[in-house]
């Protein structure tokens, strides 16, 4: 009897030390990054807000929005209430809209497999007709692509070999 010996997978051919997708979660790769860009999607823009609704400690999440800011996926905007000190309220640049998707996607794995038996606890909708958001996976021709087989990683313009 001949055995089938399966050829190594092609990705191990690959360098992974330019890996975007590290890169990425090198700022949101933090449990607290996604809970305070939650908020911040949900329109709670300011310190003191953030940290009483989620109960981030103090310093995470001075940290986690001082790393937003660096990255690029915040901007601080200051105000200022009356017979009080400029404070700043935390805004979205192009860059943080740009994670809406991610947001979506990661709300609706959640909902689907996390949720409370009554239902989950946050929805995204189409401010236009109210109807659910869902994240699609689509090629650059315009194809959805339904089955996730389909889906094929390959080496883009800016792999190296291993």
């Amino acid at each position: 009897m001949v055995a089938h010996v399966t050829p190594p997978p092609e990705a191990l051919d690959w360098s992974v030390d330019n890996c975007t997708i590290s890169r990425a979660m090198e700022i949101l790769g933090e449990k607290w990054t996604m809970v305070v860009l939650r908020e911040i999607f949900s329109g709670i823009r300011r310190f003191d807000d953030m940290r009483v609704r989620t109960r981030v400690p103090r310093q995470v999440l001075t940290n986690r929005l001082n790393a937003l800011v660096e990255a690029g996926v915040l901007r601080r905007e200051p105000y200022r209430e009356p017979g009080a000190r400029e404070r700043h309220e935390y805004r979205l640049t192009e860059k943080g809209f740009d994670l809406y998707p991610v947001l979506i996607a990661l709300a609706g794995w959640g909902n689907r497999y996390l949720a409370d038996p009554e239902g989950p606890p946050i929805q995204f909708a189409h401010r236009g007709c109210g109807a659910e958001l869902d994240v699609g996976i689509r090629c650059a021709e315009g194809h959805e692509v339904a089955d996730r087989r389909d889906v094929l990683p390959r080496p883009g313009p800016g792999t190296h070999r291993r």
